[in-house]
């Protein structure tokens, strides 16, 4: 009993975070003199008051999903990704091409190739950290966000150069932004909002991330190298290998999450010179739904879904109370912050709860072949 309670309560800690982050908030908006209850009643109006509000909550959890996904994987592993705005603006960049090359083919297989065109671009990007890692040691951390620098460098390249809207070309601001697709390569949508495929695709995905780590070798490997690389090397495991695997499967589906971005949101490929121009920052928000997740793919489909609300819900409690919008940011860092030290919080009681356990055994033990003593034994 106290061992499922203890599971329970683990599983609650982001609820709680959450909620302390929001009371914190809540102290904030009353210093800026604006009643939080009005303010957070605003909120949950922009992310479920209506259908097309509940449409456009999904929408912006699919990308925090798919990347969400391969943090999952990524830190089964005990690696940490944190290229995922790079890994999306690769994905996003070779499905766009995809669909301005190939204007002759059918819609169906378009989207088709741009989906793999975006997971190979997105794995390309994250194996290449993966296979510094494992190779050379180089920690990734650094290497994943120096790739997302780089990859931002090659985007504002192609998009004020090779891949330059045709249109732009004969106007003096020359937007960096590519052709817009053709209808026919569009992802198809739920008349009349705005959700579109791409929420069954992440949904999907979800569902074969959990098959993959929970009831496949390949899963089974990966988390064992998370685990203990030493004890799975000396198992047989090639750990190097899975290291890179796993990266590589990280940056993949963040990859698939630029195509979906460009295929079912914004038809083209644009940008203000950053990263956000164009992921929107759920590349860094994907890593917080993992982790509100329990980095479990189930659990990180309702986590992303409720980051999806705080993000949309936040436009539209600015508009309500006309606060600053530098206050959504600090909302969203607390959120963040709470989160991840609920995290580590429920990390360190497993570690207690493991220690206890193991001091229970201990004292309880008998050592083997080794005879009872007598009370008269004892007396002498």
């Amino acid at each position: 009993m106290r061992s499922r309670l203890d599971s329970f309560v683990d599983a609650l800690l982001p609820v709680f975070a959450t909620l302390a982050a929001l009371g914190v908030g809540a102290i904030m908006l009353l210093v800026l003199r604006v009643n939080p209850s009005e303010a957070y009643g605003a909120l949950w109006e922009g992310a479920f008051g209506s259908t097309n509000a509940i449409a456009e909550t999904l929408v912006k959890s699919v990308p925090l999903l798919l990347v969400g996904l391969g943090i999952c994987i990524a830190f089964r592993a005990s690696v940490i990704n944190i290229g995922a705005e790079g890994q999306m603006i690769i994905g996003g960049l070779m499905a766009t091409q995809i669909g301005i090359v190939f204007t002759d083919l059918p819609g169906w297989f378009v989207i088709v190739m741009a989906i793999f065109a975006g997971f190979l671009g997105g794995a390309i990007w994250g194996g290449i950290p993966g296979a510094l890692k494992a190779y050379f040691n180089v920690n990734e951390i650094l290497s994943t966000v120096m790739m997302n620098a780089i990859a931002v460098q090659i985007m504002n390249f192609m998009l004020r150069g090779p891949m330059i809207d045709p249109v732009q070309l004969e106007k003096a601001s020359k937007i960096p932004q590519t052709a817009r697709l053709a209808e026919a390569f569009r992802l198809p949508r739920l008349a009349p909002t705005r959700l579109h495929l791409g929420f069954i695709i992440a949904i999907a995905l979800a569902i074969l991330v959990y098959i993959l780590l929970w009831r496949t070798t390949l899963g089974y490997r990966i988390r064992a190298v998370g685990q203990n690389p030493h004890a799975s090397r000396y198992g047989g495991i090639r750990v190097r290998r899975r290291i890179v695997t796993a990266l590589l499967l990280s940056g993949a589906l963040a990859g698939i999450a630029g195509a979906i971005q460009v295929y079912g949101v914004n038809y083209r490929m644009i940008t203000d010179g950053s990263s956000t121009g164009f992921t929107g920052g759920a590349g860094f928000n994907g890593i917080v739904a993992a982790l509100f997740g329990q980095l479990h793919p189930i659990g990180t489909i309702p986590a992303s879904i409720f980051f999806g609300a705080l993000l949309v819900g936040a436009n539209k409690m600015q508009r309500a109370v006309q606060i600053p919008s530098a206050l959504i940011g600090a909302l969203n860092g607390l959120v963040v912050i709470f989160v991840v030290s609920s995290e580590i919080w429920r990390n360190k009681r497993q570690k207690e709860r493991l220690s206890i356990e193991s001091d229970v055994v201990n004292m309880g033990e008998t050592p083997p072949d080794e005879p009872t003593s007598t009370p008269e034994e004892v007396i002498a």
